[in-house]
């Protein structure tokens, strides 16, 4: 008896798969890509932040090698230097001052142009535009202008320059700041754009007015984004120097009320030569931001509102 064979199906032959590179290897490309980050980090970051820690033990003045000091620096800087002080004074009531009206005029704006319907777009650049200048020396010119004895502000006023007042002229300088707020104005707008229009519609239904929704849903849907423009901003006024410099002339007056601590690091690092004390009040600086950054964030988690907490 013969047997019929029974066709079977033709099965598909998978072609080879090609062979992944090894590990090393793959590796190995994703350094060569990082080299430059890296390489520019050591070299443009790292190493001269380990070359300033070392000055700031040492007696340096630019033109004769460094000496050995040890705590010199720190203790002369604490305990016999007066204007040291008074910059740490001058800064920390610049910082509280500017850090806070900034961050309020650019609320303020972000929750104008939010309920704009036509020309948003050109609002928010025209308000963003002069961010865009940074803290260039000609700015703080025209603003040191604009502030002195027969200037914008003196002839509006009659209040005389405010560059001569020792009450009035760091208050110009924090001015220019705050005028500069484009910036955290644009990141603020995006994160109300954010906001579920639904969560406005419940609490009017509630009965809740402008300045009740305003507290109770803006302000904590927007924590988030506050919390990220207030440490981006206080950083960034800690380290103010240009504005100050050009609006007193790069003295620091009158009567070191502008006498910020970045120009006076200036001052003992590259006027008096003393680059070893002024390698110290950089470390000092340093620390302190973080120190305040560290709060920041630790007391963020009272007041600052994440959604995907409450989903939880």
């Amino acid at each position: 008896m013969t047997t019929t064979a029974i066709p079977t199906e033709t099965q598909h032959v998978p072609a080879t798969a090609p062979k992944r590179r090894p590990k090393r290897e793959r590796e190995g490309a994703a350094w060569v890509f990082l080299s430059p980050w890296v390489l520019g980090a050591i070299v443009l970051t790292l190493l001269p932040m380990a070359v300033s820690l070392y000055l700031s033990f040492t007696d340096y003045d630019l033109f004769n090698p460094p000496k050995w000091v040890g705590l010199r620096n720190y203790v002369q800087m604490f305990t016999e230097d007066p204007r040291y002080w008074r910059s740490v004074v001058t800064t920390v009531t610049y910082v509280v001052i500017a850090v806070p009206l900034q961050l309020a005029l650019a609320l303020v704006v972000a929750l104008a142009l939010k309920g704009m319907k036509h020309g948003k777009a050109f609002y928010r650049s025209a308000f963003y535009a002069p961010s865009l200048l940074g803290a260039s020396m000609s700015i703080a010119l025209v603003w040191r202008a604009v502030f002195n004895d027969g200037g914008t502000v003196d002839n509006l006023l009659g209040t005389g320059g405010w560059v001569n007042k020792p009450g009035w002229s760091l208050l110009a300088v924090a001015l220019l700041t705050v005028w500069q707020f484009g910036a955290p104005m644009v990141i603020f707008l995006a994160g109300l754009q954010q906001i579920p229009a639904e969560l406005y519609e419940a609490a009017a239904v509630d009965g809740a007015g402008k300045w009740r929704q305003f507290l109770s849903v803006t302000v904590p849907m927007l924590s988030p984004v506050l919390f990220f423009n207030l440490v981006l901003q206080t950083i960034q006024a800690f380290q103010v120097f240009t504005p100050a410099f050009a609006v007193s002339a790069g003295k620091g007056g009158p009567a070191d009320s502008t006498l910020v601590y970045t120009m006076y690091l200036y001052d003992r690092g590259f006027v008096a030569s003393h680059m070893g004390y002024a390698s110290a009040m950089a470390w000092v600086l340093l620390l302190v931001i973080g120190v305040v950054t560290a709060v920041l964030f630790r007391t963020s988690r009272s007041w600052v509102f994440y959604a995907s907490e409450g989903d939880r």
